[in-house]
């Protein structure tokens, strides 16, 4: 079950956290890994590691807010490879602030990456998809593009934007054999989360907090992300599309 033999991934923010995450686990699936990520020196090192592992994986270093450098890439991964199967919208940022602590350059830097990275990248991929009529895009939103959280304004601004956009795409191409989904997590321990939790002035007493959000009273790991990933890609869910699918450890339960 779950399969992804002979599959073409683009994997967007892949070289750490959740997106290495999902390269890994597509990888032992037996898809070809694309690793995306501004970073490019971190996504050819993770890269190189997947292919030690016997995965088979390429890498290019992308910022997704340039829509042009997306096409781009798009382009040399056609050229490459003939198809692109799957897409997956991970890469993102995040910002801590109220609507009075956030600026309007705050805002824009979010949407820049968090909605337009999407856009930008989905509309690359979806000609060729379209024409050959299959194709699969997962975005990962979040457990914030779901419900309201404190202090997260920009961040639940452009969460709620993937969580429609992700809507509006599945409805606008399912005929054309496109299914597209979005995954929305409540808190991970990923290494972003983990450089936030330095930044306080007493770590441990904010990340058991923060797991104090989940109803199961931890934060979720990368690898749990990634599963749910797996059968989005996979043809076992081939029934699914348009779903937003919460994996938030009972965050949301009682909102």
């Amino acid at each position: 079950m779950f399969s992804l033999t002979e599959k073409i991934a683009l994997i967007t923010g892949a070289a750490s956290g959740i997106g290495s995450s999902i390269a890994e686990v597509f990888g032992r699936a037996g898809a070809t890994v694309i690793i995306l990520d501004r970073e490019g020196t971190k996504a050819e090192g993770f890269t190189k590691s997947l292919q030690h592992q016997g995965y088979k994986a390429q890498s290019f270093t992308l910022d997704v807010a340039n829509e042009s450098a997306c096409f781009e890439v798009t382009r040399a991964v056609l050229n490459q490879w003939g198809r692109v199967d799957i897409l997956v919208n991970n890469a993102g940022v995040g910002h801590v602030g109220t609507m009075m602590e956030t600026s309007g350059s705050d805002l824009d830097r979010l949407y820049s990456v968090n909605v337009r990275g999407v856009f930008n990248m989905s509309k690359a991929v979806l000609p060729e998809m379209i024409a050959r009529r299959n194709g699969n895009i997962i975005n990962i939103a979040s457990i914030g593009g779901i419900v309201g959280i404190r202090d997260r304004l920009a961040y639940c601004t452009t969460k709620f934007a993937v969580v429609g956009m992700t809507k509006s795409m599945a409805l606008d191409h399912a005929t054309a054999g496109i299914r597209v989904n979005c995954i929305c997590p409540g808190r991970v321990e990923t290494p972003f989360v983990s450089a936030r939790l330095a930044e306080y002035a007493d770590p441990l007493k904010a990340r058991e907090e923060m797991a104090a959000t989940q109803a199961i009273g931890r934060m979720g790991s990368p690898t749990e992300i990634a599963a749910a990933a797996l059968y989005l890609a996979s043809d076992e869910s081939s029934f699914v599309t348009g779903s937003s699918f919460i994996i938030d450890g009972g965050w949301s339960a009682g909102k």
